[in-house]
Parts: C-alpha cells; sequence; structure tokens
C-alpha cells in the first residue's frame, strides 16, 4: 500500500444506502471525515532516554550504535536543560547556541565579554561573538521584507557564524535580481551568501487515482489527474471552494462543478502538489499507470479505486444510464457491479490501462456487494476542456 491510515472513514460524500433499482438512488450527504487519532504513545524503560523503535531508526539514519545513540540521546537531553539556563545568564548578550553531536556538549554565543563568565558556570561552552541574536534577528526581519527572487532559496540566522545566512541556488548568483536582493541584503547588516544545489520545494504529495481529497469536512476521492490539476465528482464541492489532501494540505480549488444533472468536477492543483497519472492499487494490486481513455465496452471488466473501500474490480453492466438522485437526475452514466461505500465517490474507475470515468453513487456495499455508477471520462474532459495526464 502506498499510502499510510486514511483520514476519517465515516459518512462523507458517497451514499450507496438505496436499493439496486436506479430510479430514487441516494448520493451526497456531507458528514464529518473524522481525522484518525494517534494514540499509539509507546512507553519507555527508565534505563533508556527513548523507545526501541526511535534509537532503531537513530541507528540507521546517523549511523550510530545503540550505546552511541543512547549516549547522544542523555547528552542532547543535558544540553537542553542547559540552554534555558545560559540564555537567562547572557541576557542581552545572547547569540544564539549549538549541540555539538562530536562532543556532546552545547556551545553558547555571547556578544558580551563580561557575560561569559556566568554563561560558561552554567556548563555551557562560550564563544564571545560581535552580535547578539537580537541584533541578527532585526537583520533577519529587514531582509524578510525586500522582494525575493526565484534564484534565493532561503536565509536564516545562523549562530555559528553570527550572520544571516542567504542560500541562493546554483548558477543564480550573476541574476540581475539576485545581485539586487543580495546587495540589499547586505545593506541590511551582516550577511554570509552560501551556494545550495536545488530550489526549495514542499513535500505534498502527487494527485493520485483513489486517493482522499477533502471540502470542509467532506471526503471524497480523486479520479484522474489532468493536466493542471484532477477530476472528481461534483456532488463532491461547489466551484470556488477550497480543497485539501490527504495529508491535510491546501491542494487548489474546485475550478468547475456540476450536480445534478451531470456529476463532474475538477480542482486545479498547486501549492507544491503535482499530478501523477497513476490510479492507486492500495496494496491489492500494483498501482496502475493510466495510458489513455479508451472506452471499454459493456460486459468488459472493470476496477475502481477509492479512499474508503481502495481496490475492488466487477463489469460494466449498461451505458446511458439516467440515475435519479433525490437530489435530481443525472444522465449519461456508465452501470457496473462493482462496489463502493461512502468517501469513495468521484474515485478511479480503470479498465486494464485505460482511465474510465469517475465514481458517483449506487447501491449496496463492499461485504453484500451492489450496483454502482460512473461518470465516463471523455465527456469531462470535453466539457471543461482538460487533457488527461498518461504515463
Amino acid at each position: 500500500m502506498r499510502r499510510r491510515s486514511l483520514i476519517g472513514a465515516g459518512l462523507s460524500a458517497l451514499l450507496v444506502l438505496g436499493g439496486v433499482a436506479v430510479t430514487g438512488l441516494p448520493t451526497a450527504s456531507a458528514a464529518p471525515a473524522v481525522p484518525t487519532s494517534a494514540s499509539t504513545s509507546q512507553s519507555t524503560s527508565a534505563s533508556a532516554p527513548a523507545s526501541a523503535a526511535l534509537l532503531s531508526a537513530m541507528q540507521k539514519d546517523l549511523g550510530l550504535t545503540k550505546t552511541q545513540a543512547v549516549a547522544r540521546l542523555t547528552a542532547e537531553h543535558k544540553a537542553t536543560a542547559i540552554e534555558g539556563k545560559a540564555h537567562k545568564a547572557a541576557g542581552a548578550a545572547y547569540a544564539g547556541s549549538w549541540f555539538n553531536p562530536d562532543s556532546g556538549t552545547l556551545t553558547v554565543a555571547v556578544a558580551d565579554r563580561d557575560k561569559a563568565a556566568s554563561v560558561r558556570a552554567t556548563g555551557a561552552t562560550v564563544r564571545l561573538v560581535e552580535h547578539s541574536a537580537r541584533e541578527l534577528d532585526a537583520v533577519k526581519r529587514r531582509i524578510d521584507r525586500l522582494h525575493a527572487p526565484a534564484g534565493v532559496s532561503s536565509w536564516r540566522v545562523d549562530p555559528r557564524t553570527n550572520q544571516v545566512v542567504v542560500d541562493v541556488v546554483a548558477g543564480h548568483q550573476s541574476d540581475n535580481d539576485v545581485r539586487t536582493f543580495l546587495s540589499q541584503s547586505r545593506a541590511a547588516g551582516p550577511v554570509h551568501v552560501v551556494e545550495t544545489a536545488e530550489a526549495p520545494r514542499t513535500f505534498a504529495a502527487g494527485t493520485v487515482g483513489g486517493d482522499p481529497w477533502y471540502t470542509g469536512n467532506v471526503r471524497c476521492s480523486i479520479g484522474f489527474s489532468v493536466v493542471g490539476g484532477f477530476v472528481s465528482a461534483g456532488h463532491c464541492g461547489q466551484a470556488g471552494q477550497s480543497v485539501s489532501g490527504w495529508d491535510g494540505s491546501y491542494i487548489g480549488n474546485i475550478q468547475g462543478s456540476t450536480f445534478p444533472g451531470n456529476d463532474w468536477s475538477w480542482v486545479n492543483v498547486g501549492s507544491g502538489w503535482w499530478t501523477v497519472a497513476v490510479v492507486l492499487g492500495w496494496g491489492t494490486v500494483s498501482d496502475q499507470l493510466v495510458h489513455g481513455s479508451a472506452e471499454a465496452p459493456i460486459g468488459a471488466s472493470i476496477c475502481r479505486s477509492g479512499s474508503t473501500s481502495h481496490w475492488h474490480c466487477g463489469a460494466v453492466q449498461a451505458k446511458n444510464v439516467t440515475v435519479n438522485y433525490s437530489q435530481g437526475a443525472v444522465y449519461s452514466m456508465t452501470q457496473t457491479s462493482v462496489c463502493a461505500e461512502p468517501g469513495d465517490s468521484g474515485g478511479s474507475y480503470i479498465s486494464g490501462d485505460q482511465a474510465q470515468g469517475v465514481t458517483s453513487g449506487g447501491s449496496g456495499d463492499c461485504t453484500s456487494g451492489g450496483t454502482t455508477f460512473y461518470q465516463p471520462i471523455n465527456p469531462i474532459l470535453s466539457h471543461f476542456g482538460l487533457t488527461l495526464l498518461t504515463a
């Protein structure tokens, strides 16, 4: 399974509680999406400063033995206790601090020689510097007010160098806008420029078919990635609504939505998210690459991916079906024997490597079986002028 545990398995956009008959099938009902609580606190023994899992991770990622990991955590705990006392002893002369893992000691930068002895008395190692943390913070605030070009990746107060460090992406120091920014930064105070390999990016996930997305307290599922976003069901939200992803971070906004009549929507993608031509297999099968949208015939096998019931398969039973939901009729739907459950709305229907459509509604569940309907993908793409993202 590519994903972690899902947020909120409660009722959301897709309701599949009606009878098998097409007439009178219920659909979207907004219900809370309840976050999964993290109630997995671990107890640690009195002899160990951390859990066995944390110690194991430190050994793996930091190249330590178990004894070294325990010793480092013990030293860090001591340094944390010292830092508060040292900061208080330094007063306005405090200029930052840092832990040295090799020596297991805390170094405190001090901008006043007269304060050194009292800081040293707390157990800290002292380094005399020119600028206090307060002065450097003021320099950084002045830089924060500048317009930073794309070639500048970040800036920060660095207590080790007693300067504000500005990171510039490799190859961009000679850019006119970067040179202007650096000149203005240096005018603000002590600045040191460092070259970094690449520009920063957020670590949100790509938009993958079957994954959850949220509008307020409603959870639905991603259908398919398109150039610039993804498509899903229209009953999941209205145009203009803000959309968040599986990790709660902002993805974009609903750009278009229709329901009833049709049941389709599309969401633009930004804020560090990107589009991926993949449908989740949820560990039941391998994640599926999307290579096109050739329409499968009646009788063909078809599978569905959704954030509640994950991966299930069945067959295409009928096309051009009018489904009469309580909110109104939806036309030109395709009927299948694939089961679905609340929260699967908008999720992917795929036949082989060909995108078929997005989940609308139906009846039954994935315990007893059911009948479901999807809005075919090609009319969605045509209506919004979108291009399916393919591998």
